[in-house]
């Protein structure tokens, strides 16, 4: 493990340079050196090290201002300061500044090596504990449902409310903004969170398929089914059903969905009774519902039994001062997905977040920062990190550059992937009902 660990040693002596360089390197680090703070400063600019050992006193600028400027473009960085006898009131200074700690020359060559182990010992401890407090603050929190803004805690507050009760909810919400993430959230907070959630996504399956997905069917309902089987609606018993883009339903499947619902009783496939089963019912649609009753496309009756509370999800752009918070979340979680060093996001690619209108929402952010940590080569992420489409001025209306942007971006995908719908919308990052309904707006054959 040890040999994974970067060190930079930073002392304007060519003879400590060599020398504790290659006591270091002889016991499996991977060490640069750098002769000045300037240069070390530069070197961060481009480079991650987990440990920088600098010297007090230098010529030009010294140890201790150089400690503050590292400091002040990443707190975390741990670094060790080096002190002659007589320096060690400075020492002392270094560790109020946030040095974690410090060496006193010459060094005792059999102690050296003990002493960097114990250093790396703490900061990985150090590093767990950071990491398990962000995964306690998501995990009892609200997830990716991250945000202070007034909209938001509104939210949060409903969410209370509503996940004491079992009464059916629709939440309602542009595609990204987290619907299904809320949804979980309801359930592991209600009473039912013992048992299973169970979804299903109204686009992203053919009527015939969804039908027999959700209810399951008997050995010999039809060619092939050489078995039974359960569907969703059964498995959800005693759990959460969350119906996912519900809006998408067939108008075959919305008259069996309400019967599901009035009853609570449903027959598989082939089958010759009825199951009775008890689950709580959450649904999600990013359609104007309302609007498709009266084109006539979605039921009225079946409306009111899922619309007896709503929950609005405001998309990103209506909550602007919730980015940066997001934006750090992902960052942190991303970065020990993809096992980047990458920790800060810089000021400027921080405002090319915040003023972009994200029409993809949460999942979009996400996106973005992924592929900053993914092409980006500097410990914070640049604004040329960013996807162009944050970048490049358009004399376009906003809406409209996007739309011819992900228009080809999508066909050149599928003419890639030769129409596989499963495999480009894997590539995409997104749902097969999010690709299908897509392929449909932008009338792409």
């Amino acid at each position: 493990m040890r040999k994974k660990f970067r060190i930079l040693v930073v002392d304007d002596e060519l003879s400590i340079r060599i020398s504790l360089g290659d006591l270091l390197r002889c016991d499996g680090y991977q060490v640069e050196v750098a002769e000045s703070a300037e240069s070390a400063l530069e070197m961060l600019k481009t480079q991650s090290f987990d440990l920088l050992m600098v010297d007090i006193k230098m010529p030009g600028m010294d140890g201790l201002e150089m400690l503050k400027r590292v400091k002040g473009d990443d707190p975390d960085t741990t670094v060790v300061m080096m002190t002659a006898y007589g320096s060690i009131d400075s020492a002392v200074q270094a560790m109020k500044l946030g040095a974690i700690d410090y060496v006193i020359k010459p060094f005792d060559p059999m102690k050296i090596g003990a002493f960097v182990k114990r250093i790396f010992k703490n900061e990985l401890m150090r590093r767990e504990h950071r990491l398990l407090k962000h995964q306690v603050q998501v995990c009892c929190g609200y997830g990716p449902m991250i945000g202070q803004s007034p909209a938001m805690l509104k939210l949060f507050e409903l969410v209370e409310d509503v996940s004491s009760t079992d009464s059916v909810v629709l939440i309602t919400g542009e595609s990204g903004t987290g619907k299904e993430v809320l949804a979980r959230t309801i359930h592991e907070k209600s009473s039912r969170s013992n048992g299973l959630f169970v979804g299903v996504n109204f686009g992203a399956f053919t009527e015939s398929l969804l039908e027999s997905e959700l209810f399951g069917y008997e050995k010999g309902a039809f060619t092939g089914a050489n078995t039974s089987k359960k569907g969703l609606l059964e498995i959800a018993s005693g759990g959460t059903f969350f119906l996912d883009e519900v809006g998408n339903a067939s108008p075959k499947l919305q008259i069996d969905l309400l019967r599901v619902l009035q009853e609570r009783k449903f027959r598989k496939i082939g089958g010759l009774r009825d199951e009775e089963v008890d689950f709580r019912v959450l649904a999600a649609t990013n359609r104007d519902l309302e609007k498709a009753i009266e084109e006539g496309n979605f039921r009225q009756d079946l409306y009111y039994r899922l619309n007896v509370v709503q929950v609005h999800i405001p998309p990103l752009r209506e909550r602007r001062e919730d980015i940066p918070a997001l934006a750090r979340h992902f960052l942190e979680v991303l970065r020990a997905r993809l096992n980047k060093k990458t920790s800060l996001i810089s000021p400027e690619a921080m405002q090319y977040l915040v003023a972009y209108d994200w029409p993809g929402n949460v999942r979009e952010l996400e996106n973005a920062i992924e592929r900053a940590l993914v092409v980006g080569k500097q410990k914070r992420i640049m604004p040329e990190d960013l996807p162009i489409v944050l970048q490049e001025p358009s004399g376009e209306p906003i809406d409209e550059s996007l739309d011819l942007r992900e228009k080809d971006y999508i066909a050149k995908k599928l003419a890639q992937y030769e129409w596989n719908i499963s495999r480009t919308a894997q590539a995409l990052k997104i749902d097969r009902g999010t690709l299908y309904a897509k392929i449909k707006r932008y009338e792409l054959s």
